[in-house]
């Protein structure tokens, strides 16, 4: 009985401090919040904003502030987007798209929008189509890059307000229906047939030019060979015009006399040839020639 009424007497007198020890630990426990590197937390007070917590230790008042929104700041990417849309020339295209962003603002994420991701895909969609349909059809095969440059432009001047950053916009791929698809095919052939043709003539057209060069070029050498012949002649013809007026008809009849022996040369030179006609004179001109050269020397 004796050790009962102690021990409620220890009770009584350590309540006080046991309580107080639970009250401090439930204050720590309730003031200190650790956040993630890839989280920011949404503090609020009385149901109204009151901070957002960065990464690390961080201190609130117990009681008063919650973390109300844990907010991942994580660069995230939205599901592969499907879109029709039709271009200037009244073609219907089917787009396919896809978004990365990250939350940098969270404090707007979450009190100015509901539906993050819902949200950007009907943005994506309406700018896609408006600047799609601006287009013709081989301009947005041709122009993906610019496309999806203006489609990131335009996308984070919209969300600009919701707190995120799009990082990242990217037009996949841009599919047609089977029968502009057949004649987008039917057009191709016949520009590959255009082409070649253009290809086949063009190198006729460089065969006729290198065949005309080729004549012309054959025809400025003979050119230039008869002239130069003419040039010969000439020259040869000035020296004995020259000799004449120097040595008078003498120089005329040994000039010829020499032409008579060489051409009695080139006739007995040839082949097969035992029997040489000469004519009455022959024996006068070899005799002429001789006289003459014998006083040349």
């Amino acid at each position: 009985m004796d050790y009962e009424a102690l021990l409620m007497e220890f009770v009584g007198q350590n309540f006080v401090l046991l309580l107080l020890a639970g009250f401090i630990i439930v204050v720590v426990f309730t003031g200190v919040r650790i956040v993630p590197q890839s989280e920011k937390f949404v503090v609020e007070r009385f149901g109204r904003l009151r901070s957002v917590l960065g990464p690390g230790i961080n201190f609130i008042i117990p009681f008063l502030d919650k973390v109300a929104h844990r907010v991942s700041v994580l660069e995230r990417q939205l599901p592969t987007m499907s879109q029709d849309a039709i271009t200037t020339d009244n073609v219907l295209v089917q787009v396919e798209t896809s978004v990365f962003y990250r939350v940098i603002e969270p404090e707007k994420t979450v009190y100015r929008i509901r539906d993050i991701d819902a949200a950007i895909q009907t943005t994506v969609a309406g700018i896609v189509r408006s600047e799609i349909g601006r287009l013709e059809l081989d301009e947005v095969q041709t122009n993906r890059s610019t496309l999806t440059g203006t489609i990131k432009d335009s996308l984070a001047t919209v969300v600009d307000d919701w707190g995120i950053q799009v990082t990242r916009a990217e037009l996949l791929d841009v599919n047609l229906d089977a029968q502009t698809r057949q004649a987008m095919l039917q057009q191709l052939n016949a520009e590959r047939a255009r082409r070649a043709q253009v290809t086949e003539a063009e190198g006729q057209k460089r065969a006729v030019e290198l065949a005309s060069d080729a004549d012309l070029y054959a025809a400025e050498r003979s050119a230039e060979a008869r002239r130069v012949q003419a040039d010969a002649e000439a020259y040869a013809t000035q020296v004995v015009a020259v000799a004449i007026a120097e040595n008078g008809l003498e120089a005329a009849q040994y000039q010829v006399a020499l032409k008579q022996v060489e051409a009695l040369n080139a006739l007995g030179a040839g082949n097969g040839k035992q029997t040489i006609v000469l004519p009455a004179n022959a024996i006068e001109a070899f005799g002429d020639a001789f006289k003459m050269l014998r006083g040349k020397v």
